[in-house]
């Protein structure tokens, strides 16, 4: 079973949706056994970087997430859920995220091409820098779908792929157990279905 982390930020039903359309058992909550009795544990987020650190640690929920994601339990963020991983985010202030990952979320104005538009927005290739289960069923310069105005740097440790946007925008991360999407696997097309079909094996 997966766990959706609902914590007041993301669009948990059309991920939800996205699972079962690949036959997984998931489930979008906040209820701590369930937490604890999922096999696989998903953080989604849409947002502010602050807003959603402040809902998520408002939520009670934080030690838990921690517990679990120390346990080696495949955990996976996606979009402002990947930037939570990380250590702080820069987004009208400093704020900090969860820390299972090396690494700060920054805006991407100012460090782009000034004749692209804010947010990312749209299909982008993945670049690979690496190999990971989670590309099992996809290949090196595969389209998937972005919106984000802020990206994850300072994280080459645990990169695995980067998308193009004048500058190598971080777009999936992979250390151990802990993995991230910027973009949305449940908007992109059958790529990103493969992508969820990939980290709903991991630990089988």
């Amino acid at each position: 079973m997966v766990a959706i982390i609902d914590y007041g930020v993301g669009n948990l039903f059309s991920l939800q949706c996205s699972l079962k359309k690949i036959g997984a058992d998931a489930i979008v909550t906040k209820d701590p056994e369930i937490i604890k009795s999922a096999d696989r544990i998903i953080l989604p987020g849409v947002g502010a970087f602050g807003d959603a650190s402040k809902k998520l640690y408002d939520s009670g929920l934080v030690e838990l997430i921690t517990q679990q994601a120390n346990s080696g339990k495949p955990f996976l963020g996606i979009c402002l859920g990947m930037q939570l991983l990380f250590e702080k985010g820069f987004e009208y202030g400093e704020h900090k995220g969860l820390g299972f990952l090396k690494g700060s979320v920054i805006p991407l104005e100012e460090r782009i091409d000034p004749s692209l538009q804010i947010p990312h927005m749209g299909w982008n290739a993945l670049d690979f820098k690496g190999e990971s289960p989670l590309f099992k069923y996809i290949n090196d310069g595969d389209f998937v779908y972005f919106v984000h105005s802020y990206y994850a740097t300072d994280c080459e440790d645990s990169v695995i792929a980067t998308s193009e946007y004048s500058i190598p925008v971080t777009a999936a991360v992979g250390k151990g157990n802990i993995f991230g999407c910027q973009f949305h696997p449940e908007k992109s097309g059958d790529v990103g279905m493969n992508i969820l079909k990939a980290f709903c094996e991991l630990g089988d």
